[in-house]
């Protein structure tokens, strides 16, 4: 759904409830935010300007809690497409982007929460398990052949990812750099 979907519904049905408008704004933003692509916080940006700045947009002031409701949308989006690209079932789907764009968004979450102030540590161990469980099974499905995994980073930038989840190499599955294309 895009914005001029959104708000030409948004004309038609909310001219009669003008107390409501700017909650319905902020809903259709962060709905917009939730559904966006792999770079959640470029929806972000683009709602803060249609919130508040452009020429065609309703020239918010947009209250903290408002941008509340947007900065936690862009963490839910993150997390949805990070545990997406670790989760085994989706290696053969369309929508697997693979552990390396799990790494790159998981880096792109964690400068977001930095610089938003987000406490991010449950998330963190969320995600953790979920890229234990996905190299072990990965490493089980691959006992045969390891041609066939769908891993798509060098081990050296599977260390570093498990690193900044606060992983050690020992915590890693014995076995797993065996499956690590080599580059």
């Amino acid at each position: 759904m895009t914005r001029k979907n959104i708000q030409t519904r948004s004309k038609s049905s909310n001219d009669s409830k003008q107390n409501n408008d700017t909650q319905s704004l902020i809903e259709e933003e962060e709905f917009l935010i939730q559904h966006s692509g792999e770079i959640p916080e470029v929806a972000f940006y683009n709602s803060l300007y249609y919130l508040q700045e452009d020429p065609e947009g309703p020239k918010l002031s947009l209250t903290e809690k408002d941008l509340m409701v947007l900065k936690v949308a862009v963490i839910e989006r993150y997390k949805k497409i990070i545990l997406r690209d670790l989760t085994p079932e989706n290696r053969q789907k369309r929508i697997y982007r693979g552990i390396k764009r799990s790494h790159i968004n998981y880096t792109r979450l964690k400068n977001f929460a930095q610089r938003e102030g987000f406490d991010i540590t449950s998330l963190t161990e969320e995600i953790k398990d979920a890229f234990l469980a996905f190299l072990k099974r990965e490493l089980e499905d691959c006992l045969e052949d390891p041609s066939k995994t769908s891993i798509n980073c060098s081990y050296d930038e599977l260390l570093e990812f498990s690193k900044e989840l606060g992983l050690s190499k020992d915590e890693l599955p014995s076995g797993i750099e065996a499956i690590c294309p080599k580059t």
